[in-house]
């Protein structure tokens, strides 16, 4: 089967064209024929890092994570998937499991899900990582009805998955973004767009909590931001960070009795731990979708297997709107 892959860590042009050996299946798993993957930062760290990421796989390697695709055969044990069965899921390019920059992909059962049926392959590639980080990042949170919500970095794509599940949880919820198109963006996802070049964590504080702070602070931007968040959060309100590799002082964290969580969704993937985990939030992610509460962001540019490179650069880019998809 076609694959990209790649012999060396490093820059965009280290992807190569290879025929590799289809995957046999095996007991609890299932084998789909992808027709979609998508493009997260996590995979252009692990690219451009390597060996100093310890959930870097070895050499040479298949890179990608998120697909959506068919089921063609169908493991031992497994009895929830069926061939002909349009699934998705976040299920390799990391450690020892070969990824998605290919043709077919032999995945645990327990990390996927029927896709959601009013998605396209292209929009249900899109979802599994970021929707799985915004789920377990607000659930963490303690999310329910008519909280306050703040979620950092709302264009993104962790960002504006978090966005509508807080709005489908009936939290009241408002985003940062950097200009007038990303604003635009965070309002059409229903939430109140707060422009953090020109209004301080203080002001949008005051107009928007009554000084009070907001009960919980999803950061999808992290590291030094995340000062930010534990400014804006109220007294011992929840914060949750998907980006938390970085040395912080955290007394105004201690001063407010925050709780801080810090969300990483390949644990599972890496450590074959709770993995049914990923699987149900999967189903839960596509009964919303089915429920109309939820639509992934694909951005218009469209890009072939051999072209992954270039979707990994316009993603670098940070030009892109919404996921990156890559057609296989």
């Amino acid at each position: 089967m076609k694959a990209m892959i790649i012999k060396s860590f490093g820059d965009s042009s280290v992807f190569e064209s290879a025929e590799v050996e289809k995957p046999e299946i095996k007991a609890g798993h299932v084998l789909v024929k992808i027709a979609a993957t998508s493009v997260n930062t996590v995979d252009t760290m692990i690219r451009e890092m390597g060996e100093s990421l310890p959930l870097s796989p070895a050499l040479p390697a298949i890179l990608g994570m998120d697909f959506a695709g068919t089921v063609e055969a169908v493991g031992e044990g497994v009895e929830q998937f069926q061939v002909g069965d349009q699934v998705y899921g976040c299920a390799g390019g990391l450690a020892n499991l070969p990824g998605t920059l290919t043709e077919y992909i032999n995945a645990d059962a327990d990390l996927i899900a029927h896709k959601p049926t009013r998605l396209s392959m292209r929009e249900a590639a899109a979802i599994p990582l970021v929707g799985i980080t915004a789920y377990e990042g607000l659930q963490r949170s303690q999310i329910a009805a008519n909280k306050s919500v703040l979620v950092h970095g709302g264009s993104g794509g962790v960002g504006h998955i978090a966005i509508q599940l807080a709005k489908h949880w009936g939290a009241q919820v408002f985003s940062t973004g950097g200009g007038d198109e990303q604003i635009q963006l965070i309002e059409s996802l229903g939430a109140k767009g707060i422009n953090y070049k020109t209004q301080s964590v203080q002001d949008y504080v005051q107009s928007a909590t009554n000084g009070q702070g907001f009960d919980i602070v999803f950061d999808s931007v992290g590291g030094e931001n995340m000062l930010n968040s534990f400014e804006a959060a109220k007294l011992n309100g929840q914060v949750a960070s998907t980006v938390a590799l970085v040395s912080l002082d955290l007394s105004l964290a201690h001063l407010k009795g925050l709780s801080l969580h810090v969300i990483f969704m390949l644990i599972p993937m890496l450590h074959n731990a709770n993995r049914k985990t990923h699987g149900a939030i999967l189903k839960d992610l596509a009964a919303i979708v089915g429920q109309g509460a939820l639509k992934p962001i694909v951005d218009e540019q469209r890009f072939t297997l051999a072209e992954v490179g270039k979707a990994h650069d316009h993603l670098s880019s940070g030009k892109a709107r919404g996921k990156v998809v890559i057609d296989i």
